[in-house]
């Protein structure tokens, strides 16, 4: 009796210890089947097979239209640095043939938009690591990425943090307004977020003007049960309280001690924009 339950015992641990290995995939990489996508990395590569080490097939240029036709969940889970994605079959048109295979989700769009003849694609890149100057830690930061494209040419991109895999459980994309700011012809929005407290939200916006695109300082929301609450926006020409030829960037902090006792903070700053860029008041 007692080797049946050193048995059981280490049979449980070893279960535990696999839930606790498994991986799972991040939200802003769950794509429905029979809808459409478009890649964001360049020349990614269509495989025979669900699996890194398999038969290459081809390789599909950034902003390639493919059809998602099966998410392959019996497959485990691929993790990229701080990216998690499932592998997917697709079809796409190669000439006037429906080819079909097998690509890493981490590849596609989070995000695509299309407006006055140009594509805009949001997508994740890659993840680097950096030595943290407070503790000397070394902390993984996921890198994303808007770019326009005109047809199958990269007319233009930039870069940005996006945290950690804890922050891509959703994602959002967005065209808005020049919110009247001289000569942009319009402004991107581009945000993936947690779903715990504590976890940021990341808000990236971008100017295009004259086919370039100009990235804004970086805005981050995290609170934490009602304990600690940070935000950060702008407040563009257009919006209540804005000024001329500018954008303010305010920021709040509300922060509730053991004791129950409230502390907000508010502070904000002016970046001046003189048609074609920007700089801190």
């Amino acid at each position: 009796m007692k080797t049946l339950w050193t048995a059981l015992l280490l049979l449980t641990l070893q279960l535990l210890k696999a839930q606790e290995n498994e991986v799972y995939a991040d939200g802003v990489f769950e794509f429905e089947q029979n809808k459409t996508q478009k890649i964001f990395t360049d020349w990614t590569r269509v495989r025979k097979d669900p699996a890194v080490n398999a038969q290459i097939l081809d390789s599909l240029q950034t902003n390639q239209q493919v059809m998602i036709l099966q998410k392959e969940e019996s497959i485990p889970v691929l993790k990229l640095g701080e990216r998690s994605a499932n592998w997917y079959k697709i079809s796409y048109l190669k000439g006037e043939a429906n080819v079909e295979g097998y690509i890493w989700g981490g590849n596609l769009c989070i995000g695509y938009r299309n407006k006055n003849g140009y594509d805009f694609l949001f997508g994740l890149s890659k993840t680097v690591e950096r030595k943290n100057k407070e503790d000397g830690f070394i902390d993984r930061q996921n890198i994303a990425g808007i770019k326009v494209m005109e047809g199958n040419t990269l007319i233009d991109e930039v870069y940005f943090n996006t945290g950690r895999g804890e922050e891509l459980n959703s994602t959002a994309f967005n065209i808005e307004s020049n919110h009247k700011l001289q000569n942009v012809e319009l402004t991107l929005n581009a945000g993936v977020s947690g779903d715990a407290c504590a976890v940021a939200t990341y808000n990236q916006y971008v100017l295009f003007k004259d086919k370039k695109l100009i990235a804004l300082p970086q805005l981050m929301n995290v609170s934490d049960a009602g304990v600690y609450h940070h935000s950060e926006q702008y407040v563009f020409p257009n919006d209540k309280g804005g000024i001329p030829n500018a954008f303010i960037f305010k920021v709040e902090d509300d922060e509730t001690d053991e004791k129950g006792r409230e502390t907000k903070k508010r502070s904000s700053k002016t970046y001046l924009w003189n048609g074609s860029s920007y700089k801190l008041k």
